[in-house]
């Protein structure tokens, strides 16, 4: 596995690099509440593609976040579920989740005052 170029300028910098990525964060909110299938996962998560969504599960497998168990059975059976160090960055993320929960109704209307700005 190639190492980093650089060094982490600072613990953000190191967490974007785990976290970085539209669905990642999406993946470790619905894996923080239990052990999902692949096909839970990609409906919980959303508009994701499966080429997308397989690409960054395995990013955050090989960080160590995710683990996939394969159960070898066919039809194919894989679950997804967060390591412990995954289960420490869920809960790092969970103050995030309220920020945009208590702000849902100004990020909308922001998001939309740029859209029609960019349009």
């Amino acid at each position: 596995m190639p190492t980093r170029s650089r060094p982490f300028t600072c613990g953000l910098d190191a967490a974007l690099a785990v976290i970085g990525g539209k669905w990642k964060p999406l993946v470790l909110y619905h894996l923080a509440k239990t052990t999902l299938r692949y096909g839970e996962l990609q409906r919980a998560v959303g508009s994701v593609t499966h080429k997308v969504l397989i690409q960054q599960l395995k990013e955050l497998e090989a960080d160590g976040i995710v683990m996939r168990v394969d159960h070898g059975e066919i039809p194919p059976r894989v679950d997804y579920s967060l390591t412990k160090l995954g289960q420490t960055l869920a809960t790092a993320l969970a103050p995030l989740c309220q920020w945009g929960t208590d702000h849902t109704r100004e990020i909308a209307r922001a998001v939309a005052r740029r859209e029609r700005a960019v349009a």
